[in-house]
């Protein structure tokens, strides 16, 4: 999917309810956030809106109760909002990104292994289309 879905911090919290039980409730959904963020069932609601809205969930009715789910899969929110942040921090450069995170976040000996392991793969795969 090549839409740009960028999700507030709160969103982004609520997309991850939503991809771990495929559905919830706002009810749901507030107790699971309850303890980490504190918020009111009406603010849950009304972030819920504005996500359908948006066109990142959709609802369908079960009683009196909305039953909420994602419409967009995790991984094209991913690629989207990392998309986004490589193109504002770092001027469009991927490369940018990878020697800031190697540089400025601490990164052990197996991490670096499974990226140079990642990078070869991704180099073969490429060269064999040219």
């Amino acid at each position: 999917m090549s839409r740009n879905h960028q999700l507030g911090d709160l969103q982004f919290a609520i997309m991850r309810i939503l991809w771990q039980n495929e559905e919830a409730t706002v009810a749901e959904v507030h107790q699971a956030l309850f303890l980490e963020r504190g918020l009111a069932p009406t603010t849950i609601a009304t972030m819920l809106k504005k996500m359908e809205k948006k066109g990142v969930v959709s609802y369908r009715s079960e009683g009196r109760q909305f039953v909420y789910s994602a419409t967009v899969e995790e991984k094209d929110v991913h690629r989207s909002m990392v998309g986004d942040l490589v193109n504002r921090l770092f001027d469009g450069s991927t490369s940018a990104l990878v020697s800031h995170l190697l540089e400025e976040k601490e990164i052990d000996v197996k991490e670096l292994s499974d990226l140079t392991r990642k990078i070869k793969a991704t180099r073969k795969k490429k060269e064999g289309k040219k």
